[in-house]
C-alpha cells in the first residue's frame, strides 16, 4: 500500500485510544452497510478490542451467512463507548433508533462513498471515488496491516459486489477489479457468496416479485417505470420490506427505461422512493436531493411525507423535467 493518507492516520489513532467500540449502519441495511460493518467488527474484535454491532433493522434473509456468530443486534440504550464508527451511512438521521443510543462516546467515525453524505462525524472519511464503503473499509484494513482473514474477506466482497451492481454500475473502476481480486487471494469464497446474494431467495420474495410484473406502470413515453408497495403486499404474499431489495432492477432492465422507481407506503402518510438512472444525464442523487434524500447520480432515496399519490405526482413531475433536460 501507499503511504497512508492523513485522514486514515486520523482514524487509526482514535482506534488505538479505544477499547469499547460500536460498528454502526443505516436503517434498512443493505449488503454494502452489513458487509463493511461485518468486516470491520472481526476486525477489530481480532486487535483486541471489545466490540458492539448494531442497527436499527436486521440483515436481509440473503445476508445472514456472513453472521454466523450473530455480531449484527439491535441497540440497546444506556450504554456507554470510546468510538462510534458509521458505515455506509449518509447522514446521521439514516441511523434510526440506532443514533440516540450511542450519544454518549468520546468519537465518531463516518466512513462512506455516498455524494450525499453530511459529514456528520467527528472524523469523516468520506470519498466518492470508492464503488462502496467496502471498497473504503478494505483499504482501511490493509493501511492498518490488519489480517484480511476469509471470512472478513466474505464479507468485503459482498459489500464491494451488491453495491456495485455485482461490478455492473458505472462506479466499478480498475481499482474496484483489483480490490475484489485481492479479496479471493485472501480467501474469499466467491462461489457461496454469489449463489447466496444473486442465486438463493425465499419464495416469498417471488411471490411478491410476481405483484411487481403484474402491477408496474410505464409513463412518460415508456422512459419511467415504476411500482407500488404497500403493507397489503407485504402481508399477502407473506414476505418482508427487506424482501423488496433489488427488485426495482427489474424494471430497471426493461431497454426503452431511463429512470426506475419504487414507491413504499411506510405509513399512512410516509412515502419511501427508491430511484434507478440508466443515464448519465439523469443524476437521481439531486432528485432525491429536493426531496430530502440523497444517494449516487445513479441510485438514490428519500422519505417524503404526503399522501401517497400526491407523493408520485411530485416525483414523477421531477423525474419528467429531468428526461426533458436530456440532451
Amino acid at each position: 500500500m501507499k503511504r497512508r493518507p492523513q485522514i486514515v492516520e486520523r482514524i487509526l489513532e482514535a482506534l488505538r485510544a479505544s477499547q469499547r467500540v460500536c460498528v454502526v449502519g443505516h436503517v434498512r441495511p443493505d449488503g454494502d452497510c452489513v458487509g463493511s460493518q461485518l468486516a470491520l467488527a472481526l476486525a477489530l474484535q481480532a486487535a483486541g478490542k471489545d466490540v458492539t454491532v448494531w442497527n436499527e433493522d436486521p440483515a436481509p434473509t440473503k445476508l445472514k451467512f456472513l453472521d454466523p456468530d450473530g455480531l449484527l443486534r439491535t441497540p440497546q440504550p444506556g450504554q456507554e463507548f470510546d468510538c462510534v464508527i458509521a458505515t455506509d451511512v449518509a447522514n446521521a438521521e439514516r441511523l434510526g433508533a440506532v443514533g440516540p443510543c450511542v450519544e454518549r462516546r468520546r468519537v465518531l467515525i463516518n466512513i462512506d462513498h455516498h455524494a450525499s453524505n453530511t459529514r456528520f462525524g467527528d472524523i469523516n472519511w468520506v470519498s466518492r471515488r470508492e464503488s462502496s464503503t467496502g471498497e473504503l473499509i478494505y483499504k482501511l484494513l490493509k493501511h492498518a496491516c490488519w489480517p484480511i482473514t476469509p471470512r472478513i474477506a466474505d464479507c468485503l466482497f459482498a459489500a464491494v459486489s451488491t453495491d456495485t451492481g455485482s461490478f455492473q454500475y458505472p462506479s466499478t473502476r480498475p481499482s474496484t477489479f483489483a480490490a475484489a481480486g485481492e479479496l479471493v487471494k485472501r480467501g474469499a469464497n466467491l462461489g457461496r457468496v454469489c449463489h447466496e446474494i444473486y442465486h438463493s431467495f425465499p419464495l416469498a420474495r417471488m411471490r411478491l416479485l410476481r405483484h411487481v410484473y403484474l402491477t408496474f406502470r410505464l409513463v412518460d413515453h415508456d422512459r419511467i417505470a415504476y411500482f407500488w408497495l404497500r403493507p397489503a403486499d407485504f402481508a399477502r404474499t407473506g414476505s418482508t420490506r427487506a424482501d423488496a431489495e433489488g427488485l426495482i432492477d427489474h424494471i430497471r432492465a426493461i431497454e426503452p427505461v431511463v429512470v426506475a422507481c419504487v414507491f413504499e407506503e411506510v405509513e399512512p402518510a410516509l412515502v419511501r422512493v427508491s430511484l434507478r438512472s440508466k443515464s448519465p444525464y439523469v443524476d437521481v442523487n439531486q432528485i432525491a436531493g429536493r426531496f430530502g434524500g440523497g444517494g449516487h447520480a445513479a441510485a438514490a432515496g428519500a422519505r417524503i411525507a404526503g399522501r401517497p399519490f400526491s407523493v408520485q405526482r411530485r416525483v414523477l413531475n421531477a423525474l419528467r423535467k429531468a428526461l426533458d433536460a436530456m440532451p
